[in-house]
């Protein structure tokens, strides 16, 4: 029986070698994960993948920190959550933004040879939703000689944030007009399944035409040098031609199965609760609001005295001063923000109701200023999957009163896991007002921008110094073109 068995085996391996050996080497060495005939379509879906969830982590791990939504606990050393910036503190975001905008290049190159104007425009809004990212971060930063490895060009120049902007609008105003709303997708799409159905293609203009709305807000200072009244004034005057998000099913999010390849952003949700507390601030102004989502978002703090009891919901203060003694432990994030399925918020529709409160308030656009801000309240519920109570305006803090500080106060909320959003907001108005709690460095100024990271200094050093020396210095504290006085 064993001489048998030893036989078979024998010819089995004979004819597994047989089979092999009829496999070229070529063959053998193919690595059949890649795109083998790669297109303008096949190249969107990864890119909006995985852009949405380094924003999502981006969210987590750094905006949480300086906007005060959570923080490293207990900790009493050097860390974002006290305005402590290195020059590693944005070093993957600008890697990643880059590799990510070859990639939006790239399908643009496709969709030119494939005379396929849908992927041209898409190619378009996401090359500017991510550049508008990166120079909100920075300031200058390589543009127009970015990514043109094959022209030789190996030391980019570091462009005008203005020049940056203009070109950055006008690329969208020009994807307006190149989407053909008659004809569907051929490769998925997790934005707004244009593949599905050519009716959600105009999901796409709404887009481009509300990222520009994004993008003429934040340069609202520079009314003058650019024409962002009249640019705005454009886009919601002519509702027809330049579409934006009407509801929530329009805002733009994507949806993470937790099957591969769309798995969450953090691996383990653990790690998303370690070693860390909720921002008191941040529950401090869902508590005021009367939040339905409390118990959505944290868990409830403990006394430190035995049997430990809950206590409800209680943040750690942001920088709280060294030596600080808690009798409780606070309030975490909840864990079930960080597991599948999951939605990563990218540009919701409440962000751009706050916008257009924010407008009209300011008399920029017409429109009831109280009508946009409660439709951005509402939505910001919704996203979320809570009903908004039926008494939620009676409440004094959330009613109305007309100001820009309480807009912005809710917007913050609204921009809860949205990328760097709540930073550059609060930079550009100063809204939310974020406590010292006597423990910030910086003087407890609020950053103004990342250092640039180590590679353009050592590898780009001319064109590094002349971007410093625009700035004023590579500091945390310089302000960008956007935001100066």
């Amino acid at each position: 029986m064993k001489k048998l068995f030893i036989n078979i085996s024998l010819v089995a391996a004979t004819v597994l070698a047989v089979q092999s050996c009829s496999r070229t080497f070529e063959e053998i060495n193919t690595d059949t994960s890649k795109i083998v005939s790669p297109t303008a379509g096949s190249m969107l879906a990864p890119l909006q993948y995985e852009m949405g969830s380094y924003g999502y982590n981006r969210a987590d791990d750094f905006t949480f920190q300086i906007m005060q939504v959570a923080i490293p606990f207990p900790n009493e050393g050097n860390t974002v959550s006290r305005y402590y910036f290195t020059e590693g503190t944005g070093a993957g975001f600008w890697n990643t933004s880059y590799k990510w905008l070859k990639q939006a290049k790239e399908m643009n190159d496709f969709a030119v040879k494939e005379n396929n104007p849908n992927y041209q425009a898409i190619a378009k809004v996401m090359n500017a939703w991510i550049y508008s990212n990166l120079t909100d971060a920075f300031g200058d930063v390589p543009f127009s000689e970015a990514l043109k490895l094959e022209e030789d060009i190996m030391k980019p120049k570091f462009d005008n944030q203005k020049d940056i902007y203009v070109t950055l609008l006008n690329d969208l105003r020009e994807a307006n007009d190149l989407f053909d709303t008659t004809k569907a997708l051929s490769e998925p799409d997790l934005f707004f399944q244009g593949h599905a159905s050519a009716a959600n293609m105009i999901k796409w203009k709404k887009f481009a035409n509300s990222l520009s709305l994004r993008l003429l807000t934040r340069i609202l200072n520079r009314n003058g040098e650019v024409d962002v009244h009249a640019r705005i004034q454009q886009i919601v005057n002519d509702p027809v031609k330049y579409p934006i998000f009407e509801n929530i099913a329009d805002g733009v999010v994507i949806s993470v199965s937790g099957v591969a390849p769309y798995l969450p952003p953090i691996a383990r949700p653990q790690d998303f609760t370690s070693y860390r507390a909720a921002g008191e601030f941040f529950v401090n102004t869902l508590k005021n609001n009367q939040d339905p989502r409390l118990s959505k978002f944290f868990t409830q703090a403990k006394s430190n005295v035995a049997p430990y009891p809950n206590i409800g919901y209680e943040g750690a203060p942001a920088g709280y001063a060294l030596g600080t003694v808690f009798n409780y432990q606070p309030s975490n994030m909840n864990q079930n923000l960080a597991k599948a399925p999951l939605k990563i918020l990218v540009y919701p529709y409440a962000e751009l109701q706050f916008t257009l409160a924010e407008l009209a308030l300011k008399g920029i656009i017409s429109g009831n200023a109280k009508n946009y801000y409660e439709n951005g309240v509402k939505a910001t519920l919704e996203e979320w999957g809570n009903t908004m109570p039926a008494n939620y305006f009676a409440n004094p803090v959330v009613a109305y009163n007309g100001t820009l500080e309480q807009i912005m106060l809710q917007k913050y909320v609204a921009l809860f896991f949205v990328d760097h959003q709540q930073w550059y907001e609060q930079r550009r108005t100063g809204y939310p007002v974020l406590p010292n709690n006597g423990g910030l460095l910086n003087g407890g100024n609020m950053p103004q921008r990342m250092l640039y990271p180590t590679q353009p200094r050592v590898m780009n050093t001319e064109n590094y110094n002349a971007a410093v020396q625009k700035l004023g210095g590579d500091d945390i504290n310089s302000k960008m073109w956007w935001n100066k006085p």
